[in-house]
């Protein structure tokens, strides 16, 4: 038997009705429609399917989406700062070719604005702290960490060095 769910995604009020065991990631993309989050390996092990919710970073596939009743709930379609502007994150993402095929991108932006909001100036042991749980299979992290702690201010690792400002 469905139940009605209610929760605020992207600042904006919804209501949808899941069967007990549906995931939140799988609500998310199919009675929300929001498809940003990816669908991994569906077991908590890749971080792709991360997103914020009551300002923590959580594995979407390992919530049950009647657990997000009330919650407050951020997708990586809900990061941009606007339509014409995109969130720092985003934009050093692609400044430092941060992203290959992209699959897991969402997941680490996710867990990376988690980590930002709470601590603005991270250290670089810090940030690969925060995103230890999302795996990416195309690179070897250093653009990443380097878009990450760009955003921050921080310290960037070598390869960003050579990197327009």
């Amino acid at each position: 038997m469905k139940k009605v769910v209610s929760f605020t995604v992207n600042g904006e009020e919804r209501e949808i009705a899941v069967a007990p065991n549906r995931s939140l990631l799988d609500a998310l993309r199919t009675e929300a429609g929001l498809t940003g989050t990816k669908k991994g390996c569906d077991v908590g092990e890749c971080g792709s399917c991360t997103v914020i919710m009551n300002g923590k970073p959580v594995n979407s596939c390992l919530v049950l989406a009647q657990e997000a009743q009330g919650a407050t709930i951020t997708t990586i379609e809900g990061v941009q700062c606007s339509a014409d502007e995109l969130h720092p994150l985003q934009e050093n993402f692609m400044r430092c070719g941060a992203a290959q095929c992209g699959f897991c991108t969402p997941g680490i932006i996710m867990a990376a604005k988690a980590l930002l909001d709470e601590n603005p100036s991270p250290t670089v042991d810090e940030i690969r702290f925060a995103i230890a749980g999302n795996i990416c299979r195309c690179t070897g992290y250093t653009k990443i960490i380097d878009a990450i702690s760009r955003t921050a201010g921080g310290p960037r690792l070598a390869a960003a060095e050579e990197l327009q400002p």
